[in-house]
């Protein structure tokens, strides 16, 4: 019996990606006429055969897999979920997996349409990325028999199960990492209850705070987003009065704005002011300086969330409920000891 023939084989010899040649063959867009039709002719010339056809002869792949996303998550500074979707679709593809992808509407979300790769049951199972609104996720789950997984983010409210970073601890070291330099007086930025994410985040924070002694003071708590649309690049961030010597920020776009915003208002960092983010993560030009962070795993999440989404798919034994990835801080310069 001759070798199977994988996508990576076909991707080696036309010197493309795996993921390229998942879209082509998957009809998605994001590929030339001329190569769709390439990947096609050689797929057909080495007898490769599309999941759909040996889907019940195989175990852990063969599947194909939605990728669900608001649309407020894809923004033109929002890479990071980019970042992230890439990095399914890679692992999926090893996986010999098709991805298919789908950004849901403002209008959509609002009205509660669910999306037509669930609806038309066009694929075996979803990863919903980045938390919709209240309620969107009860009625897709009551209304698609499909298996999915919540990643970034976790909706108590659906028992979904979920892949999400360590924002809490994140967080909580970051915050300690300040007092560590010297700093007591310390904001927190971020739109509290906008996403599961930024409020983890904020919990982290205020442990910290009151770990050392200090209160949490509301007009240190500063939104960083429109409430409805969920922009940060367009939002004014308010500067408290009296001000802090640091920020936390919930991610680093926040960071880089306030930065922007802090030096608008004739304040140095780190010389004046020390700033942190999350994510390790920014679209490139947009800060000057590095942001101390943390790095969120996002290879890892994507890893589990396929694994975990394998696993409910084949009906096999996994561990349900929320699983968290740990991350690491990244120390840039962004941060000054305080009085040294």
């Amino acid at each position: 019996m001759g070798k199977k023939v994988k996508m990576a084989d076909i991707a080696a010899k036309l010197n493309v990606s795996t993921v390229t040649v998942s879209k082509a063959l998957s009809g998605q867009k994001g590929v030339s006429d001329e190569m769709r039709e390439k990947i096609k002719a050689l797929a057909k010339q080495l007898g490769y055969k599309q999941p759909s056809q040996v889907k019940n002869s195989k175990k852990n792949g063969g599947y194909n897999i939605g990728i669900i996303v608001p649309d407020k998550y894809f923004g033109k500074y929002e890479s990071f979920y980019w970042m992230m979707y890439q990095e399914l679709a890679t692992i999926a593809v090893r996986k010999e997996c098709f991805t298919m992808l789908e950004v849901i509407s403002p209008e959509d979300e609002n009205e509660k349409v669910l999306p037509k790769l669930l609806k038309e049951r066009k694929v075996d199972g979803a990863i919903l990325l980045g938390r919709p609104e209240s309620g969107y996720i009860n009625k897709l789950r009551a209304e698609v028999d499909i298996p999915i997984v919540c990643l970034d983010f976790f909706d108590e409210s659906s028992n979904c199960d979920a892949v999400i970073s360590d924002g809490y601890y994140g967080t909580y070291m970051l915050t300690n990492h300040l007092f560590d330099m010297g700093h007591e007086d310390i904001a927190y930025v971020g739109t509290l209850l906008y996403t599961s994410s930024i409020t983890d985040r904020y919990f982290g924070y205020c442990k910290s705070i009151m770990e050392h002694g200090k209160k949490v003071l509301k007009e240190w708590v500063i939104d960083d987003r429109d409430w409805e649309t969920g922009d940060v690049n367009l939002f004014k961030i308010q500067l408290p009065n009296p001000m802090p010597t640091a920020f936390v920020c919930n991610c680093d776009l926040t960071a880089s704005i306030l930065i922007k915003t802090l030096r608008e208002h004739n304040y140095k960092v780190p010389h004046d002011i020390s700033v942190v983010g999350f994510d390790n993560y920014l679209y490139p030009g947009l800060c000057d300086i590095g942001i101390t962070t943390y790095d969120v795993n996002v290879k890892e999440m994507a890893r589990r969330s396929i694994k975990i989404l394998l696993k409910k798919i084949n009906k096999e034994i996994y561990k349900s409920g929320v699983s968290i990835v740990e991350g690491t801080i990244v120390y840039k310069d962004s941060v000054k000891k305080r009085n040294s």
